[in-house]
């Protein structure tokens, strides 16, 4: 074994380590090398977005090779059918948006509609997370449990831990779901917000307590399989 290989193999067995100390059951596959086909094929046939330490492992190569390799690829599929899509340290394949009328017609399924409260709030959690389900309600102005609850069901939100404030609330970000839904492979490619808008959410202004006058989310959907 030469010193490259011997460098990459104990980078290998230290991500084992920390994997296995955080119960992940991934298996490592000895000091090897990650070409921008097999991360491809890779990410094609898995079932669920992979992190980068598990990508390492499966390969058995460091941090760096596959930060190389997931930005060759990432090159490579912009302008294809299928893209690369990045969420934190997650990252899995998606059609491509201008694919998406022609792909839901072959597996039968509409896009969902969103009522306008449900994108009301998608947008304050996409430019706003994480955030608490009280700042939404506070930049809102309305009750936002129902449409909360309903974008959770659709997977459009997740939840991303707890804060640190008394009650220790839930705080809520996007998901895949919403990279994928919205045609977009980063949270980078949001349009950029006009000041006014961009300086609310960011201060979180907007009235202290619901408005009894405004419609609660629950008659704001115009449906039951619309959030």
């Amino acid at each position: 074994m030469n010193e490259d290989e011997t460098v990459a193999f104990a980078d290998a067995e230290a991500a084992e380590a920390e994997v296995e100390a955080e119960g992940t059951d991934v298996e490592a596959a000895p000091a090897g090398e990650l070409t921008e086909i097999q991360l491809e094929a890779l990410l094609f046939v898995a079932e669920k977005p992979l992190n980068r330490r598990e990508i390492g492992i499966l390969a058995g190569v460091d941090r760096a090779t596959v930060d190389a390799r997931l930005g060759d690829l990432e090159v490579s599929l912009a302008g294809r059918g299928v893209r690369l899509v990045i969420s934190g340290d997650r990252v899995e394949l998606a059609t491509a948006a201008e694919a998406g009328a022609l792909v839901a017609r072959y597996v039968g399924a509409d896009a969902v509609r969103l009522s306008p409260a449900a994108l009301e709030t998608l947008a304050i959690v996409a430019y706003r997370q994480p955030v608490t389900k009280s700042a939404i309600e506070r930049i809102r102005g309305v009750d936002s449990d129902y449409t909360v609850r309903a974008l959770l069901h659709r997977r459009l939100v997740v939840e991303q831990g707890r804060s640190e404030a008394p009650g220790r609330p839930i705080l809520y970000g996007t998901g895949f779901e919403f990279l994928e839904r919205f045609g977009i492979t980063s949270l980078e490619e949001l349009p950029m917000l006009d000041l006014d808008i961009a300086a609310r959410l960011v201060d979180g202004e907007g009235p202290a307590e619901p408005d009894p006058e405004r419609t609660a989310d629950a008659g704001d959907a115009t449906g039951p399989d619309e959030a």
